[in-house]
């Protein structure tokens, strides 16, 4: 019994329920057109209560998910009458229980669901850290392999709130190697027999779980919020609160105009920010990210540094900010520090990087006027609660397998 089909946004083709990452004909995104036109909330904890519209059969039935309240303190700070938190993370006062501390968990339980019921038996895939822990969290929990690519800088994020079992296989970068390395090499390891890749932003299952942020939102609000803040280095995320806002305004009881995308990248590290400015739909790699290797250093929140992001692809970001009319930021280190000392010390709770770079947006936003006082806004802190999360667990540091010198090493040399 499907759920959903997979059609390509630019040919139309259709395709049945599948782990299938493109399209035969061409290069555009595929998207899950769920048969539940409305959503449906299901008696489960987590990121299992929208099953309506995640690409799976087995409904998930984790704690973890993300969690939408009305901000108090930074709102009156900021002189915001409807400022609502979307979170992702680990605050057990609050009901969130991501225990990687980050919104890309929401990704990684319907992928690997959705690889089981396919009967696939090892997932591959690159991640400057965040990604990385949450899809090997869900490996320790469920027993599917994984074998995760991580460039040097990543390794340090590369910790469980559980012993690391013998299903997560991880493969360091040497110093030098960045993340796109790191997604060349995991291209490679993914056309090994047994292998498939996890697949980036062409995964259904990782943008409609991350998609789960917009709904709880428009669930909690009772409408889909004016406008949608967040950090992107690919920009998926932003493409996946897109679709989901596409799926409530035509649910038709949470409003008809989509929110805003108000998204922000990590100088010096902007392509994104840098083609959307010129309103160019090709991202220029001599324009837009001249010296990249050097500029990704520079970054602070370094998960933001995606040197071939999504964005131009058809039902790409570009398309999501043509759409809702959206606005990119460009945010120094020096404002991420500064909003996130503010939004710690009124909000409570402690925010990765990524999450400091959003907060810092929205400063930027109040500043020059392209947010209402009283309209509803959703902040995405899509990683928060590390601080706390170590009160309450011993973290274990996973201990890659290898250590790849460049991404054209050759693969017998991995322990694969």
């Amino acid at each position: 019994m499907g759920r959903f089909k997979l059609k390509c946004l630019k040919c139309g083709r259709e395709y049945g329920q599948q782990y299938r990452l493109t399209c035969e004909n061409d290069d555009s995104f595929l998207r899950a057109e769920y048969f539940e036109k409305k959503l449906e909330l299901r008696n489960q904890p987590g990121i299992g209560r929208f099953h309506s519209w995640l690409p799976i059969q087995e409904e998930l039935t984790t704690a973890a998910g993300p969690i939408t309240y009305k901000s108090e303190a930074l709102a009156r700070e900021l002189g915001l009458s409807n400022l609502y938190i979307g979170f992702s993370g680990y605050w057990p006062e609050k009901e969130a229980f991501i225990k990687t501390c980050s919104f890309k968990e929401l990704e990684a339980y319907p992928t690997m669901q959705l690889l089981k019921e396919n009967g696939e038996k090892a997932i591959v895939l690159a991640s400057a850290g965040n990604t990385g822990r949450a899809f090997a969290h869900v490996s320790a929990l469920t027993g599917t392999d994984v074998y995760i690519v991580v460039p040097d800088s990543g390794i340090s994020a590369l910790w469980l709130p559980e012993e690391p079992t013998a299903s997560i296989h991880l493969i360091s970068m040497s110093p030098g190697n960045d993340y796109t390395d790191a997604i060349n090499l995991a291209g490679r390891v993914a056309k090994l027999p047994g292998m498939v890749p996890e697949g980036g932003a062409r995964n259904v299952a990782r943008r409609d779980g991350m998609g789960t942020v917009m709904l709880d939102a428009a669930v909690t609000i009772g409408k889909m919020p004016d406008h949608y803040f967040q950090a992107v280095g690919s920009g998926t995320g932003g493409i996946s609160a897109w679709e989901a806002a596409l799926r409530l305004r035509a649910d038709g009881r949470f409003g008809q105009k989509l929110p805003k995308l108000q998204l922000a990248q990590n100088l010096p590290f902007i392509p994104m920010y840098s083609a959307w400015k010129e309103k160019r739909r090709e991202i220029i790699p001599e324009l837009d990210m001249k010296d990249a290797k050097k500029q990704v250093e520079e970054t602070y929140a370094t998960v933001l540094t995606n040197r071939a992001p999504p964005y131009g692809v058809t039902g790409g970001l570009y398309d999501a900010l043509v759409d809702t009319d959206g606005i990119m930021y460009a945010v120094t280190r020096e404002e991420a520090l500064e909003a996130k000392a503010l939004f710690e010390s009124l909000e409570g709770i402690d925010i990765l990087p990524p999450s400091a770079v959003a907060a810092a947006s929205l400063l930027k936003a109040i500043e020059t006027g392209k947010v209402g006082r009283d309209e509803n806004i959703l902040l995405n802190i899509a990683g928060g609660g590390y601080e706390r999360l170590k009160e309450d667990f011993t973290l274990f540091l996973i201990s890659p397998v290898a250590t790849a010198r460049n991404p054209d090493v050759p693969l017998e040399e991995l322990n694969i």
